[in-house]
């Protein structure tokens, strides 16, 4: 089976998986992710099929949908890509990347690779998008939207960040705030910039509307 034909059967099983999803972690969040990724990519010497790959398998592995157990998502992963004759060491590879990207893992990936679509799905989670994604989880997790008598957490570790059922707009300094800075190519600390500009906007019209300054 060829490169391409295990990527077009990829997305499909990954289309069908989480279509309708109504977390903001669904389809069209893999598909921005791995246009992000291959946006970034053909500026660094990577291997574009492992790029795209982690970008359209990334998300099963999340622990938030498999009461914070990782491997489970690895696990299926790894049985898809056994089932369309992916090699032994690619898998292995494009399991390492999966296990390395996410922010609550708190690594840097140690491939080039791992970092692009850690930067992709990263910019995925905030701007215009970060911001919707962000409510919609925090709907799905039947948090409230704000409460001024429960400030953000000043340090977290990764355990409680894990495990936090704080106010959706604490959220946003537990993590969104942060991964400007957090960025690893220079093309998505480019990008980043402006989404989080756009964020810090958005909050002061929150903070200024809860207020009922008109």
């Amino acid at each position: 089976m060829t490169r391409q034909k295990q990527i077009s059967q990829t997305e499909s099983f990954i289309k069908n998986l989480l279509e309708g999803e109504g977390s903001g972690h669904d389809w069209w969040h893999i598909h921005r992710v791995r246009n992000n990724a291959l946006n970034i990519a053909p500026k660094y010497d990577v291997d574009l099929f492992l790029v795209e790959m982690a970008a359209l398998l990334h998300d099963i592995a999340d622990h938030k949908f498999h009461d914070g157990d990782e491997s489970i998502g690895l696990k299926k992963a790894q049985d898809w890509l056994s089932s369309i004759n992916v090699s032994q060491n690619i898998i292995e590879t494009i399991l390492k990347i999966m296990s390395e990207i996410s922010f609550s893992s708190g690594q840097t990936p140690t491939s080039l690779e791992g970092k692009i679509v850690q930067d992709a799905d990263r910019l995925d989670a905030i701007g215009a998008i970060g911001i919707a994604r962000t409510f919609a989880y925090g709907g799905y997790k039947r948090r409230e939207i704000y409460n001024p008598e429960m400030p953000p957490a000043k340090e977290q570790t990764l355990e409680e960040y894990k495990k936090s059922t704080e106010p959706t707009i604490n959220h946003f300094y537990d993590k969104l705030l942060r991964l400007k800075d957090l960025m690893n190519t220079s093309e998505a600390k480019e990008i980043a910039e402006k989404r989080h500009r756009y964020m810090q906007d958005f909050l002061r019209e929150f903070y200024a509307e809860w207020d009922g300054d008109l």
